[in-house]
């Protein structure tokens, strides 16, 4: 695989990607951004204590689900000691913790947790991938690098747009970082004003996604109760039965 060096060659390669295994690929190999590569890598070399004996991925990190999904979860971006270490979305984390097991009691994955990426978790009618696939510092990605990363989550958008119907925004984030995506990808004026993000939020267009939005699932939201196992059910009800989900 050819790494992916600058915001330009981003542009160019997510175009090319003709599949999700590609873009996948394609993602993985990106260096664009030199503060988050220095980040995702330095965390990988020193590690967390808890885990000193596992080999981090420390790079990009690429979405998760069946290309077929009628529901897309996004993200901000993956977690240092989380995603950046497995590999995978929202895994090995207290965030993914939360999250795998509402979307297990949603029935839409096959088991309640997330620890590692061949653990045998499938998901079932959902993908999930996140606005920027570096790990960065304090978890706060600066314009500049959420806009080289864009094209990724573009291109992903597209390439499961025969059957997206519903985008579960977490966090305030992800809920603006969709609106590029509806110019870019349904050719959609945003509107305007934009909509606020809350939980509960709900934007609905012409022949683009229904958009909901829900409290980020990280650990001051859901240690604090501002988020609630119960909300989270009820989001992912709600985005069932717009999906037309069973």
């Amino acid at each position: 695989m050819v790494e992916v060096r600058n915001p330009a060659e981003v542009v160019a390669r997510a175009a090319r990607a003709t599949d999700l295994a590609d873009l996948d690929g394609a993602v993985s190999d990106c260096f664009a951004c030199p503060r988050l590569v220095t980040w995702r890598e330095e965390v990988a070399r020193t590690r967390r204590a808890a885990f000193r004996d596992q080999d981090y991925w420390g790079r990009p990190v690429p979405g998760f689900g069946p290309p077929d999904a009628r529901i897309a979860i996004l993200g901000l971006a993956p977690a240092a000691h989380g995603g950046n270490r497995t590999g995978r979305i929202f895994t090995g984390d207290r965030s993914g913790d939360v999250l795998f097991a509402a979307l297990h009691r949603a029935g839409l994955a096959t088991q309640p947790t997330s620890v590692a990426a061949d653990d045998g978790l499938a998901l079932r009618d959902v993908r999930v991938f996140s606005a920027v696939r570096c790990a960065p510092p304090d978890n706060k990605p600066t314009p500049t690098e959420r806009d080289a990363c864009a094209p990724w989550l573009h291109r992903e958008v597209a390439l499961i747009r025969p059957t997206l119907r519903v985008v579960v925004a977490l966090g305030a984030f992800a809920w603006a970082a969709w609106w590029p995506v509806l110019r870019q990808v349904y050719g959609n004026r945003p509107p305007s004003p934009r909509p606020v993000f809350g939980h509960g939020a709900h934007w609905s267009g012409t022949a683009a996604p229904t958009l909901l939005g829900c409290y980020h699932v990280s650990q001051q939201n859901t240690f604090t109760g501002r988020l609630t196992p119960g909300m989270l059910d009820d989001v992912f009800a709600r985005a069932k039965q717009l999906a037309g989900v069973d």
